[in-house]
């Protein structure tokens, strides 16, 4: 029997306060969402020198960072 696998894509808002400390994390279907999200904690966290924002791509259980926000800016393509 042949099962056809369907990869789910969503998208994320990573925001961590330092590394290997706290994160705060939000996941939403569609990528403007969390791209709105991803501004919004840039904005008002990246003025932390220990502070990253990511914008992440999940499809099923594989991440992949699209954006990056830090105190010196954004990554963004």
């Amino acid at each position: 029997m042949n099962r056809e696998t369907t990869v789910q894509t969503s998208y994320l808002a990573r925001l961590q306060f330092e590394a290997d400390g706290p994160t705060v994390e939000g996941e939403w279907a569609l990528r403007k969402n969390a791209h709105d999200r991803y501004t919004e904690w840039g904005e008002l966290y990246s003025k932390d020198p220990k502070v990253v924002v990511c914008l992440i791509e999940r499809s099923g259980s594989r991440e992949r960072v699209l954006r990056t926000w830090t105190p010196q800016g954004d990554t963004g393509a």
